[in-house]
């Protein structure tokens, strides 16, 4: 069992958004959780999605506003959110700094297309149409 995980060996994901750092998780650590780093590139624009789970996300450095079922939320650094299951999300990174957030799911999560479609110019990593993936940072 090893329940260190040492920076070298952290999971580093790039995404044309930004980069997702895997902390620890069931594959990393042996973790009941999957807890990840987001670094937000400055002016990001992130897909339409949802999860299967509960996420918490807790900004650490610059600002963005996050689309949540319809509604719209500013948050910055010190600022912490839940973003319930199956509602659909939205993330505007801001355009000078970006934002660096930590994320915590449970294991398993699974990211989805609410609408059942791919925005046109979706990277490989996003789920195809009506597919459910867990992402890479959360294995």
């Amino acid at each position: 069992m090893k329940s260190v995980v040492q920076s070298a060996d952290r999971r580093r994901v790039e995404t044309p958004n930004g980069v997702m750092t895997t902390l620890a998780s069931p594959t990393q650590g042996m973790a009941g959780q999957a807890v990840w780093r987001v670094d937000a590139k400055p002016g990001m624009v992130g897909p339409v999605h949802a999860f299967d789970a509960e996420l918490v996300w807790t900004w650490l450095d610059g600002a963005a506003v996050v689309e949540l079922g319809g509604e719209r939320f500013e948050v910055a650094a010190g600022d912490t959110m839940v973003l319930p299951a199956d509602v659909s999300r939205q993330l505007f990174a801001d355009s000078a700094a970006g934002f660096a957030a930590i994320v915590v799911a449970p294991p398993g999560a699974e990211v989805y297309n609410p609408g059942g479609v791919s925005e046109p110019d979706a990277c490989d990593l996003a789920p195809k149409d009506a597919e459910r993936i867990v992402p890479p940072w959360i294995r």
